[in-house]
């Protein structure tokens, strides 16, 4: 009586073993899954949090946008923006700096990109058409026009502050400090470091 029994025994102790091996899989898959699914999250959270503190205190990436700055920047070309330099030195005449846009007024942007002539202490003028920095005329091998707008007179630039302005120099081609004044240097967001793109013009500034 008990060998009749016996096979029935063993595979009913199978069919329990399988069942039980086939809710374990499923049970095994679920967490797993979740698991994978939250280490993705954090992972993203992660890497938007770092990539956040390096956009607002190491480094940014802008788009040109105008012609105030032809020929040395074109309009839609992306700059490489240096800001923890900010945090050690100065700017430094010739740097190309992007600041907020300090003009009131309906065309009134939220960045400018612009060159740096002229530093805190300086005396900044434009005399028969080119610019005159200390008393010196100014080489400039990043224009390719002398400056077309009307000259102006001696001027100091105030402590705390620099004279900005466009590489284009052609008439009305540029909004810099020749209009709004010299800027504040805590409007100034960073150093443009080079241009990434287009790559036929990757180069430094």
């Amino acid at each position: 009586m008990s060998q009749g029994l016996e096979p029935l025994s063993m595979r009913s102790r199978k069919h329990r073993y399988r069942s039980a091996t086939h809710r374990a899989s499923r049970s095994a898959w679920g967490p797993r899954w979740v698991r994978e699914l939250k280490d993705w999250l954090i992972t993203g959270a992660v890497v938007f949090v770092v990539m956040s503190l390096l956009n607002m205190f190491v480094f940014n990436l802008s788009t040109v946008i105008g012609q105030s700055m032809q020929p040395t920047l074109w309009e839609g070309e992306r700059l490489f923006i240096n800001k923890i330099t900010l945090s050690f030195s100065t700017p430094e005449r010739g740097d190309v700096i992007v600041l907020h846009d300090p003009s009131t007024g309906p065309d009134q942007k939220e960045y400018l990109v612009k060159r740096v002539v002229g530093l805190p202490g300086d005396t900044v003028e434009v005399r028969e058409h080119q610019l005159v920095v200390n008393g010196a005329p100014v080489v400039e091998p990043y224009i390719d026009t002398e400056i077309e707008d009307p000259d102006f007179g001696e001027l100091t630039v105030e402590q705390g502050r620099y004279f900005v302005m466009g590489d284009n120099r052609r008439a009305g081609a540029s909004k810099d400090s020749r209009y709004f004044g010299a800027v504040p240097e805590d409007i100034i967001v960073g150093i443009a470091s080079y241009i990434w793109w287009p790559l036929s013009k990757l180069s430094s500034l």
